[in-house]
């Protein structure tokens, strides 16, 4: 879809653009698209943003059965609010059934793996098979990650999928005005089974 100095041009171009600018310069590419969100901190800004611009988007949530209380009523605000078209995909292992021959293992169990794959991966990957985009919106941002840090507000998925992250030389200030300006609900308390370390990458994106 898109060459390596295509994306070049395109980093450099809109490194100071507005999320909207980028947003709709995505769109202009592909209307093929789909904005991916697990409701963690700051998620709100990047289904805002995306939504304004291309209201009814498919929004995938990929649950991995074990956010908190606190996440799961924060979803349940902001989809009301936004009117998301929220697609749910969930593993297809339940969590009372992998608690039980499995539990969360820890990064360095052999288990560990097919944890995530149960938990995250495969029900990304059975997402991305159903919709087939060509432009994934993400909230990527730089200083998350050594991988993150790499990749620029432009990028191309394993995949082959164009990624496009509007927030990326955002911080986390910068998007506290975000939300506040836009009358937007944070929530901090998230859980990541997956993750011991909250810089660890998840796997999605690397």
């Amino acid at each position: 879809m898109i060459t390596q100095d295509q994306l070049k041009e395109l980093n450099l171009q809109f490194k100071e653009a507005k999320p909207s600018e980028i947003i709709k310069k995505a769109l202009e590419l592909s209307s093929e698209a789909v904005v991916t969100t697990n409701f963690r901190p700051y998620e709100a800004a990047i289904l805002h943003a995306v939504n304004s611009v291309k209201p009814n988007i498919s929004v995938v949530w990929c649950d991995t059965g074990y956010n908190t209380p606190q996440t799961y009523r924060h979803a349940n605000q902001v989809i009301q609010q936004l009117q998301l078209n929220v697609h749910l995909y969930v593993p297809k292992q339940t969590v009372a059934h992998r608690d039980v021959v499995m539990g969360i293992p820890s990064i360095d169990a052999p288990e560990h793996k097919l944890f995530t794959e149960q938990v995250k991966l495969e029900p990304f990957k059975r997402a991305m098979e159903e919709h087939k985009p060509k432009v994934w919106f993400t909230n990527l941002r730089q200083g998350q990650t050594a991988f993150r840090d790499s990749i620029g507000i432009f990028s191309v998925s394993k995949d082959g999928i164009l990624k496009v992250s509007p927030f990326y030389y955002w911080s986390d200030t910068d998007l506290d005005t975000y939300l506040e300006e836009n009358k937007l609900p944070n929530e901090f308390k998230y859980f990541d089974p997956t993750k011991a370390l909250e810089n660890r990458e998840c796997g999605l994106h690397a």
